[in-house]
């Protein structure tokens, strides 16, 4: 998922930053709707926030749009626990009589949900849609299956390298332009200033380990005809996974203390000024500003292999969508469209420092805001996202990808034993999932 970008919604976006939404698979819906009222109660369930009175705030004007514009119909909203989630929406799936008609979901969740029959197919109304010609193509790429659009992107989460300006001054460092200078730098912080990490990593930060697979030319899985093949054990992402195990050890972050950090953890180190550098997602903002680096930090992209390159970030999110077995569907559809409409995510920004997928949404949100400019080029560079799969929710639940980083840092296997174990693992989930 993604979740979520959050300003005041510091505690929960921390820990889904780390988290990255594992996709519980729901049972198999039962089907879809015959019916299509054009009048009577829609129910929405969206996601709870820590200091969530801006979003519901948000929320609240725009459902009272909608009922204003469609008369004889009330919209109840209900805000669900993130962490429970995966139980509510697999009894949604299996009883449609109790279930709601429009949900928010993780953006990892995607495939999952579609496979297991939940969502319905708004491909048609998403291309009518006027507003959206501009979503950002990854966030598009969040709702679409098999070529068929189950949703309408809410917003987008994105990482980038947070540094500590007052440590790097003091060393004569600066911010680094290509990975080995990441790597490099990172060491001469932990030499000088032992105190200090020099870049806070995790042995359990699937999404900050990612780029330095995608920027080495690696790939988690390849697609080939309607099915996914695990790529992590290619010589490409084996390359990526070394670099970014080398950062764990006494030179930086020690594997006794580090191996078992997810995002949350590294994010806290760094906010806590235990280290001089983080990969750290625009969601993370707040977090950070109000630790003890206030005014002590900035951002830039995290770079790539080449000066000048920047590392593909994994692009993390929340999307809407509508379920198949609603009995209003054509409202239900609207309705998700004033949910993830450009006057809604904008207000979601200021609110909550949600980024929208807009793109012409998110330029005007950069020039008020400017913390979100790096984020907002990394995007522009080309964010990737997990294969579009009903295995992903597996794999990433069963901690493949974790578990292979953890048995190389911490010298039980070498990069092309555990790599190759990770691979078989994902090749089994993506089997079954057919």
């Amino acid at each position: 998922m993604k979740l979520p970008a959050r300003m005041p919604a510091v505690v929960a976006a921390l820990v889904l930053a780390s988290l990255t939404a594992t996709a519980c698979a729901p049972g198999t819906s039962g089907g879809g709707a015959g019916a299509d009222d054009k009048s009577g109660t829609l129910r929405v369930w969206l996601f709870q926030e820590v200091a969530g009175a801006p979003k519901e705030r948000v929320v609240q004007h725009a459902v009272a749009a909608f009922e204003k514009a469609h008369k004889g119909t009330d919209v109840h909203v209900e805000y669900i626990p993130v962490e429970t989630r995966a139980e509510k929406i697999k009894a949604a799936f299996n009883d449609p009589a109790s279930a709601p008609d429009v949900i928010e979901y993780g953006n990892t969740d995607t495939a999952g949900y579609v496979h297991d029959g939940g969502l319905a197919d708004v491909t048609e109304e998403f291309a009518a849609w006027d507003e959206a010609k501009d979503t950002d193509p990854t966030a598009r790429e969040s709702v679409t299956v098999g070529g068929r659009v189950y949703g309408a992107p809410l917003f987008v989460g994105v990482r980038a390298l947070y540094y500590r300006t007052d440590v790097f001054r003091e060393l004569g460092l600066r911010p680094p332009a290509t990975q080995r200078e990441l790597v490099d730098d990172a060491r001469a912080v932990h030499r000088s200033r032992p105190d200090l990490y020099g870049l806070a990593v995790g042995g359990a930060y699937t999404y900050g380990a990612m780029p330095f697979i995608w920027a080495a030319g690696g790939e988690l899985a390849e697609k080939k005809g309607g099915s996914y093949t695990s790529a992590i054990d290619s010589a490409a992402a084996q390359k990526g996974i070394r670099a970014y195990t080398s950062l764990f050890g006494d030179t930086n972050c020690p594997a006794d203390k580090c191996a078992g950090w997810g995002g949350n953890d590294t994010v806290t180190a760094f906010a806590s000024g235990k280290a001089a550098m983080v990969i750290g997602g625009d969601f993370n903002h707040q977090a950070i500003e109000e630790g003890k680096v206030k005014g002590k930090y900035a951002v830039v992209p995290l770079p790539g292999i080449k000066k000048g390159d920047i590392a593909p970030a994994f692009a993390g999110g929340n999307n809407l969508g509508v379920l198949k077995s609603t009995s209003h569907r054509t409202l239900a559809v609207g309705l998700m469209e004033a949910l993830a409409s450009k006057k809604t995510q904008a207000a979601l920004f200021d609110g909550m420092g949600f980024l929208p997928t807009f793109t012409d949404v998110r330029a005007r949100a950069a020039k008020k805001e400017p913390f979100v400019a790096p984020f907002i080029t990394t995007l522009g560079a080309g964010a990737r996202f997990v294969p579009a799969s009903a295995a992903w929710g597996q794999i990433d639940a069963s901690l493949v990808l974790p578990t292979m980083f953890q048995q190389i840092v911490s010298g039980r296997k070498d990069v092309a034993a555990a790599a190759g174990e990770a691979a078989r693992k994902m090749d089994d989930a993506f089997a079954s999932a057919g």
